[in-house]
């Protein structure tokens, strides 16, 4: 048995719970939250055992293996490194944290401590990204020439003002790239390899917040190819998260989870082959949001440590998204063209 503890029972944590609970082999033995009714609503709705509001309380739990980290985006390290001296693996919710110093010293701290660390991107572990991911890496597009990212979601006034660390650049590290837009980001430049450079613009053009609820980037990745990501949370009714990749010989687009099209020169369009999946959501709702991602890549986890491998996507792997999103950010206040 894998006894897992959550940390942070805002909106994110039942797709964890949700996770947990559905995996043979696999308790939901401890939560913890600073604010005892969100603890205890979770405890209840899950049948937890343990219940509290001291973190370090929780990490005491001897039979305790994995820590999954919920709380806001800029207290993910801090979380990550008590973990880790505690002896627990973590499971560690996007984006991994805010600052290249904080996710140094997570990794760092986990692999002295010989925990696993992973992150959460769920939309990598759908069939659908698995498939392409792996036609990219066979060359069937041929040379890719455009990648783009469109993430347009709708976030309200009310939704920042719905937690003090909302739409705050100490807590939420930024804004429509770091907290919904991380996602689409994360995917785009894991089919591609990376990226090379970056220029952006981004902007506060409806919202109350410090951060940007609009940007537009422009992209070169290291395979050569170009390519954008359009990002917002302010466009009302919000749109489907859609990645396209253009190559020499062909085409693939993934909406959300479905594949719209997949053509290559000789042959027919494919997408009617590929199944569409459960929605992996969030674009007009943050309680929206599907659990089966979570769950393969939690299965994922368990294995991994059962193994001693690294997980579908280590610390390491799940940092590229922000690294990336912090280069954006630089290139916007410096005007510049930034090398990643």
């Amino acid at each position: 048995m894998t006894n897992f503890g959550i940390v942070g029972c805002g909106v994110i944590s039942s797709s964890h719970a949700k996770a947990i609970t559905a995996i043979e082999g696999a308790k939901l033995l401890a939560v913890c939250d600073i604010i005892p009714e969100k603890a205890q609503k979770t405890a209840e709705e899950y049948d937890v055992p343990h219940t509290f509001t001291d973190y370090n309380k929780m990490l005491e739990l001897e039979d305790l293996d994995v820590i999954c980290i919920c709380t806001p985006s800029g207290m993910h390290s801090d979380h990550t490194v008590l973990a880790a001296r505690a002896g627990k693996h973590v499971i560690c919710e996007k984006p991994l944290d805010i600052t290249k110093e904080k996710m140094d010293i997570m990794i760092e701290e986990c692999r002295k401590n010989n925990v696993k660390l992973g992150g959460i991107f769920q939309r990598r572990a759908g069939k659908n990204a698995q498939e392409i991911k792996a036609a990219l890496s066979r060359g069937e597009l041929g040379k890719i020439v455009l990648t783009d990212a469109y993430l347009k979601y709708y976030r309200s006034q009310e939704y920042y003002e719905s937690a003090g660390w909302r739409g705050t650049w100490e807590m939420d590290g930024g804004g429509a790239l770091m907290n919904q837009g991380v996602h689409g980001i994360d995917l785009s430049q894991w089919f591609m390899g990376g990226v090379k450079k970056v220029f952006a613009k981004t902007g506060t053009l409806a919202r109350k917040i410090e951060v940007e609820d609009t940007a537009v980037i422009i992209l070169e990745f290291n395979n050569g190819a170009f390519g954008v990501i359009e990002g917002t949370t302010s466009v009302y009714p919000a749109q489907s998260t859609r990645v396209e990749i253009h190559g020499e010989l062909g085409t693939i687009i993934l909406d959300e989870t479905e594949i719209k099209k997949w053509e290559v020169i000789g042959g027919k369009d494919r997408a009617a082959d590929f199944a569409a999946e459960e929605h992996a959501g969030g674009s007009a709702d943050n309680k929206a949001i599907s659990s089966s991602g979570h769950q393969i890549l939690i299965e994922d986890f368990i294995e991994a440590i059962r193994d001693d491998r690294d997980p579908m996507i280590p610390g390491e792997e799940a940092r590229k998204s922000v690294d990336l999103i912090l280069a954006i950010y630089e290139s916007a206040r410096t005007g510049k063209e930034i090398e990643l």
